[in-house]
């Protein structure tokens, strides 16, 4: 896996040329924290990325439960049983494989690939606004029902999993890049997803750290246009329903 050293984080991406996975390791005093679990194969180069640093793995949190987040779930709780696993509330569900609405939740069909196989429980659900050590959890539903990004307080660095993608050029999650089109594909409510992506804005952050793609730095530009796309491909799919 590829590794990038930003401040605090390090980007570790299986195939970066080719269809990006990212998970991210946030160094703290005496630990890091893992966020998202990439591919199953990726265990290996997870622990070894840790090891270079240094310090023991002490969470394991996830963004949301899309199968190319929690991959190596299980083989790193296999090898790291003592280390908690935290995901929100909401997609605790997912991870268990249920695709189930709550009955005030759009209804619409939750998409991408939900693990059917994993079956490591997490130890901690969280909420909007708990703290992970330096990480602030901030609820970002729309690609996932329980989508959460992670705001590291000592920098202003903004894991968002999902929530937007840098891969084929930055994008709300739900907006097509014909180039890198899967994160779209796989996003449950592109109108959630652009409130949560005005949510992330609104924090000014210092790197924007994503799923699928490169790190940018001050990225509040490039997000506010991303934004403003977003907003006008809602607008016109919501006035061509209301003319039909």
């Amino acid at each position: 896996m590829r590794a990038i050293h930003t401040l605090s984080v390090v980007q570790l991406t299986y195939m970066p040329r080719l269809f990006p996975v990212n998970c991210y390791l946030v160094e703290e005093e005496d630990s890091v924290t893992l966020i998202d679990a990439a591919l199953p194969n990726n265990v290996g180069a997870i622990l070894q990325a840790a090891e270079s640093i240094g310090k023991p793995i002490g969470h394991i949190v996830l963004t949301h439960a899309h199968s190319d987040h929690v991959g190596a779930l299980d083989g790193l709780k296999q090898r790291l049983p003592h280390v908690p696993v935290l995901i929100s509330r909401r997609d605790a569900r997912l991870l268990a494989g249920d695709k189930t609405l709550a009955h005030d939740e759009p209804d619409k069909p939750i998409r991408g690939a939900v693990p059917s196989t994993i079956t490591t429980k997490p130890d901690s659900l969280l909420e909007d606004g708990d703290l992970v050590g330096s990480l602030r959890a901030i609820a970002t539903p729309g690609h996932t029902p329980g989508s959460m990004s992670f705001l590291d307080e000592r920098n202003g660095i903004v894991i968002a999993g999902d929530a937007f993608q840098t891969r084929g050029g930055i994008a709300v999650s739900g907006q097509m890049r014909w180039t890198f089109p899967f994160p779209a594909m796989a996003t449950w409510s592109p109108e959630l997803a652009l409130q949560s992506a005005k949510k992330l804005a609104a924090l000014s952050p210092s790197v924007l750290a994503v799923g699928h793609g490169n790190m940018l730095e001050q990225p509040l530009a490039e997000m506010e246009r991303a934004i403003a796309r977003a907003e006008r491909t809602l607008d016109s799919g919501r006035r061509e329903h209301n003319v039909t």
